[in-house]
């Protein structure tokens, strides 16, 4: 069974606070209800206890389904991250999520806004040993005592951006314990094929982000290497059906395999330009409609 979810970032980013910063946590889970999704990721506004979180969700028919999880497992010493790790966990396991997310943020630049994209940090075989071997080890914990399945986010400006990275990634890394949040936003931004992706990787993702690209924004960005928040600022993505990806070709890859976890809109722009209810429903719309989840 695949569920509908979206993620807060539409209406308030917290990369870049100023995005949405005068929208209140009440009114974006009620907007996210009202357009028709069944669940939420989690912002820096949403209450921190899960108990109080809960029963905003429950009023209104959502429950979490996903937390971005920052692996600073690269600069930061494993038993930290482990210990905060574990927090996510216990934390999740209020709302019988099945997955957590989040990527390695040690040595990223995705969140510099004067940083352009191309010019990601080397990366040595020491820190890809750390991110590898440290991955498997939380995903035992989060798996073996929690039943939530480490899921890890490609993500554009960090050390796991590309195709061939994410191969790597799951070549050193023991496939019961690390999935893949698959992003094809973050592929096509990337420059890779959002749909050879899915095809090469379907069989170990375990959540699913869809959101659409603007590819006059892209080509700008790369034009003028602009870095990664500048873009989202700029209006790169959009939601599903918005902008120049082929998303019917991945809901085909997705109906064709037996893919069963949550498919979360998570299209990040401008809540001044981009009315945030407005484009949930017109996301909602071309998915259960024209993508037939």
């Amino acid at each position: 069974m695949i569920q509908l979810g979206i993620a807060p970032i539409g209406w308030t980013n917290d990369d870049m606070p100023e995005l949405g910063g005068n929208i209140t946590f009440e009114q974006c889970i009620s907007e996210m209800a009202l357009a028709g999704y069944q669940g939420c990721e989690i912002g820096n506004k949403y209450p921190k206890d899960p108990n109080v979180l809960k029963k905003y969700l429950d009023i209104r028919g959502l429950t979490i389904c996903n937390k971005w999880f920052s692996y600073e497992l690269t600069t930061k010493p494993y038993e930290q991250v482990k210990q905060d790790f574990i927090k996510q966990l216990n934390f999740l396991k209020h709302f019988n999520t099945k997955v957590v997310g989040g990527a390695e943020c040690g040595n990223t630049i995705h969140g510099e806004f004067n940083t352009p994209i191309t010019q990601r940090k080397k990366v040595s075989n020491e820190d890809w040993k750390k991110l590898t071997e440290g991955l498997t080890e939380l995903g035992k914990i989060a798996l073996n005592d929690f039943g939530i399945q480490l899921s890890y986010h490609h993500h554009m400006g960090t050390m796991v951006q590309t195709q061939e990275e994410v191969e790597r990634l799951f070549n050193e890394t023991d496939e019961k314990y690390v999935k893949l949040n698959y992003d094809c936003g973050h592929f096509d931004f990337a420059n890779e094929n959002p749909a050879e992706a899915l095809t090469k990787f379907i069989g170990r993702t375990a959540h699913i982000h869809f959101k659409d690209v603007r590819k006059d924004v892209k080509d700008n960005m790369y034009k003028d290497n602009n870095s990664f928040l500048k873009s989202v600022k700029l209006g790169i993505y959009t939601v599903p059906g918005d902008g120049d990806l082929d998303m019917q070709a991945l809901s085909k890859i997705i109906h064709s395999s037996d893919y069963k976890g949550w498919i979360v809109v998570e299209a990040e722009q401008d809540p001044g330009k981009a009315n945030p209810f407005e484009y949930a429903k017109k996301g909602y719309q071309f998915i259960t409609e024209t993508l037939k989840f």
